[in-house]
């Protein structure tokens, strides 16, 4: 009968985790991105854990990821509780996440990846529907209508973040390719970790009026986000916080 020691458990999971497992989360990892420059991160864990498919622990940090559209400088993550499907992992199969994992850590967002972000569906279809479902207020329906928004194709183009706030410069084309420039200024500040507050909020419809003005204009950040810092300093926005990654 053989029996396992300390030594071998501690060989076997070392084999498990090199040739195994890293490959594995490694590979999953890039796999939820569209581009990574660098990319490191570090799986901790006892013997046993390990072997059950328990992973207590996995550090990442990255740079210039490019996540759903959305670009990212630096990112440097925490996962913890991570129980994944290592028995089929070890025959070959694609690692996959077997419960809801608690992610903690910080994101750096530079001006630059704002604004490349706007050419991606998701963050430019977000704004561009922000405009044209504008809350309804004195003011603020006429101006929308007189400018047709649901007619006109909206590009945006820039992105400037000073200290508390955040610019985005962008145009409105008409079907017969006239352009009005559009800018939104606005500060950011957490309402709560799930609330994102912004205040003030400035948009510019046309440059011969007045801009129109939102006070304490919140966005729900959704249930799986808890953030408890949300900062911009010039030329960057820093996030820290925690967020669920689901199966």
């Amino acid at each position: 009968m053989d029996v396992e020691t300390p030594t071998t458990l501690k060989s076997k999971k070392s084999r498990i985790i090199s040739k195994v497992l890293s490959p594995a989360v490694q590979l999953w990892l890039r796999s939820q991105v569209e581009q990574v420059e660098t990319l490191q991160f570090k799986i901790s864990g006892g013997d046993r854990q390990i072997l059950s498919g328990h992973i207590p622990t996995v550090s990442i940090t990255a740079s210039r990821a490019v996540y759903k559209g959305l670009h990212l400088s630096q990112l440097e993550l925490e996962g913890t509780g991570i129980r994944v499907n290592l028995s089929q992992v070890i025959k070959g199969k694609p690692l996959r996440l077997l419960e809801p994992v608690p992610v903690g850590g910080q994101i750096g967002i530079l001006a630059s990846d704002l604004a490349a972000s706007l050419q991606a569906p998701m963050l430019s279809n977000a704004v561009s529907e922000f405009l044209r479902t504008l809350p309804k207020s004195d003011g603020i329906t006429d101006s929308v209508n007189d400018l047709n928004l649901k007619e006109r194709q909206i590009r945006w183009q820039k992105v400037d973040i000073e200290e508390g706030q955040l610019t985005v410069f962008g145009t409105l084309t008409d079907a017969l390719l006239q352009t009005t420039p559009v800018v939104i200024r606005a500060g950011l500040e957490l309402a709560s970790p799930q609330i994102l507050r912004l205040n003030p909020l400035q948009i510019q419809l046309s440059p011969t009026s007045a801009p129109l003005i939102l006070d304490n204009f919140q966005v729900d950040l959704g249930s799986e986000v808890n953030l408890q810092e949300l900062a911009l300093t010039p030329g960057q926005l820093l996030c820290r916080g925690r967020l669920t990654v689901l199966p």
